[in-house]
């Protein structure tokens, strides 16, 4: 690539160039953090060794938590070794759905909500709120979020699918235990590389004042945009921001890229989609559920990770999840 770059012609196919210099970047980045944590490493092997050659014991405690923090790169890295996916680079376009559970499956969209959030925000990747549905009594209808930053698609997109809880209900009185479900999908928000040929004539756009949760949720304006693509019935909306053109241009990345989600599942007929498989959001269709009754357990029955400390993953700690997820995803 770097080779390739260089040639005179390079930038006559401007879409092209532009293309391969992200990729190069991507790449070039790749291999310079893989060569800094072998030298990290090779530096923490020599002071390791002079550490016990003079029996100091203060050294050696701060090579083990060096290692420690190296331990923690290396498995990024590792990580970031596995997206090769067409657009795991790109930013992710996440929204949860309240399933089979009422009020109950709707307050548990709300608790996805912030275990992805805080996800996020351990990752240092900046998220909006696009569009939010408030829950009838408490929680979320739906919710749809932007996350932005390097590879958020192939971060997310191992929580495509139907998310169980079970639970003690804080809205029942009796204090009886009950199962909820949510879907996640998530969808990558493609760039100006990707072209999807939309006819105006095929748009109806309606405006409508926002309503939510407010605060850093949802600014409530007459702002915000609903785009029903007639052809094939898929309805977009955003209103997250307060000018009406910005939430209309926002809303035309999620249909371009729903439309692309559409036309790769057109191409690969019975296989799964950018997003995988449809399933109903109900019992027997999950990939992973959160047992926090009678005993406390999450399991991904699509690789059988197992995690005890259900807290700590609520809390967004999902990376073993989403390791293990690629680690196993079929070819």
């Amino acid at each position: 690539m770097e080779s390739e770059s260089l040639e005179p012609n390079f930038w006559n196919d401007q879409t092209n160039a532009k293309k391969v210099q992200k990729q190069l970047g991507q790449l070039q980045d790749l291999v310079k953090n893989w060569e800094q944590n072998f030298q990290d490493l090779e530096e923490a092997d020599m002071l390791l060794d002079m550490a016990v050659e003079e029996q100091d014991l203060e050294t050696q405690k701060e090579v083990e938590a060096s290692l420690t923090q190296l331990r923690m790169r290396v498995d990024l890295v590792e990580l970031e070794c596995m997206f090769d996916g067409e657009h795991d680079d790109s930013n992710a376009l996440l929204t949860i759905h309240a399933g089979a559970g009422g009020t109950e499956a709707q307050d548990w969209v709300g608790i996805l909500l912030r275990m992805y959030l805080r996800w996020a925000e351990t990752h240092d990747f900046p998220t909006d709120i696009l569009d939010y549905l408030a829950g009838d009594e408490a929680g979320t209808k739906s919710v749809t979020v932007r996350i932005k930053g390097k590879n958020a698609y192939g971060y997310t997109r191992p929580e495509v699918g139907i998310h169980r809880l079970v639970r003690i209900s804080p809205f029942d009185s009796s204090g009886r235990r009950h199962t909820s479900f949510a879907s996640v999908m998530v969808l990558p928000e493609l760039d100006d590389t990707i072209e999807i040929n939309i006819d105006e004539k095929d748009l109806r756009i309606d405006t409508y004042r926002a309503s939510g949760a407010g605060g850093q949720h949802v600014n409530k304006t007459d702002s915000a945009i609903r785009i029903t693509h007639l052809p094939t019935n898929i309805v977009v909306q955003c209103q997250n921001e307060r000018s009406q053109h910005r939430n209309k241009d926002m809303a035309m990345k999620m249909l371009m890229a729903r439309l692309y989600e559409k036309q790769q599942e057109d191409q690969a007929k019975a296989k799964e989609s950018l997003h995988g498989d449809k399933k109903e959001i109900a019992w027997g269709s999950q990939i992973r559920s959160y047992v926090l009754q009678p005993y406390r357990l999450i399991k991904d029955h699509r690789t059988d990770l197992e995690e005890g400390n259900v807290d700590a993953v609520l809390d967004g700690r999902l990376d073993p999840f989403i390791k293990a997820f690629l680690l196993w995803q079929p070819s």
